[in-house]
C-alpha cells in the first residue's frame, strides 16, 4: 500500500454554515432550499425528525422530545451560524423560545429560527400589520397559528384553508391550487401581504405570479425561513426571483 499526501483546505461553509431540521414527512422544503441558499461559501446541512402522517396538535407537540436526538445528527465538527427547526405548526406547539433551547443545548450554534418567528421578523422588516392567512391545515391547527401570529401583534384580516391531514397529501397540493388561493384570500381584504403557511406546500414558483397580481408581498413557510437563517449569518439572498422579502433587509 503506498500512503498518500494530502493537503487540507477551509470549510466548505467559509462564508457561513446552516442546519435544517427537517421534518421525516416533508418532500418540499429540501428542493426549495436549494434554490434560495445558493451562494458560494454557504453550506446547508439537514438533519430529519421523526413526525406523524397526520398533522394534528397532538403530534406537533410529540416532536419536542425527538429534537435533541435529531439535532445531535449534525456534523459535531462543525459551528453552525444559523439552524432551523423547519415546521411552522410544529414551532406554534412546542414554542420558539423552547426549540431555540432545545437546539442550542444539542449543538454550537450562533442563531436559532424556525418558520413562525421568520414570519414574524419578516412582517415587521416588510412593514405588514394586516395579512391575508392561507393553510392546508385542519381547523385546530389553523385557529393556534392565528391565535400565535396575534399575540406577536400580526391581524388575520382574511382566511382560508385546504383542511388538509395527511402531510403527503399537503405535499401534492398544485401549485397553481395553491395560487389561487393566495389571490382569493389576498384579495378579498384590506391585507397588508399574504402568508401561506407550511413547508411541505409547494410555494417557490407562485410567489412572484402571486405578488404580480395582488402588488403586495407574499411570505411562504420556506422562503422566509431561508431568508431569516442567511440575514442571520449576514448573507444575501438570490434576490426578488423569489418575492419582496428576498430583497429587504430584517
Amino acid at each position: 500500500m503506498t500512503r498518500l499526501k494530502f493537503s487540507t483546505t477551509e470549510a466548505i461553509g467559509y462564508r457561513a454554515t446552516l442546519g435544517l431540521v427537517v421534518l421525516q414527512t416533508d418532500e418540499t422544503i429540501e428542493p426549495e432550499f436549494k434554490r434560495l441558499i445558493r451562494e458560494p461559501g454557504v453550506a446547508l446541512y439537514a438533519t430529519r425528525i421523526p413526525s406523524g402522517k397526520t398533522v394534528t396538535p397532538e403530534t406537533l407537540s410529540a416532536m419536542e422530545v425527538a429534537l435533541p436526538a435529531a439535532v445531535g445528527l449534525f456534523p459535531t465538527s462543525l459551528a453552525f451560524d444559523a439552524i432551523g427547526y423547519a415546521c411552522t405548526s410544529g414551532a406554534t406547539f412546542i414554542g420558539s423560545d423552547n426549540v431555540a433551547r432545545i437546539v442550542r443545548s444539542a449543538v454550537e450554534v450562533e442563531s436559532v429560527t424556525d418558520p413562525l418567528k421568520a414570519v414574524v421578523v419578516a412582517c415587521g422588516a416588510l412593514g405588514v400589520r394586516r395579512l391575508g392567512f392561507v393553510t392546508p391545515y385542519v381547523a385546530e391547527v389553523s385557529a393556534a397559528m392565528r391565535a400565535a401570529l396575534e399575540e406577536h401583534g400580526l391581524e388575520v384580516a382574511a382566511f382560508g384553508s385546504f383542511e388538509q391531514v395527511e402531510d403527503s397529501a399537503v405535499a401534492r397540493i398544485d401549485p397553481s391550487s395553491i395560487l389561487d388561493a393566495a389571490v382569493q384570500v389576498g384579495g378579498t381584504a384590506a391585507c397588508d401581504a399574504v402568508f401561506i403557511s407550511c413547508t411541505n406546500l409547494r410555494t417557490l414558483d407562485i410567489i412572484a405570479p402571486a405578488e404580480a397580481q395582488l402588488k403586495k408581498p407574499i411570505i411562504t413557510s420556506n422562503q422566509a425561513l431561508a431568508w431569516h437563517m442567511l440575514r442571520r449569518a449576514g448573507i444575501g439572498g438570490p434576490g426578488a426571483e423569489f418575492g419582496r422579502l428576498m430583497e429587504t433587509s430584517p
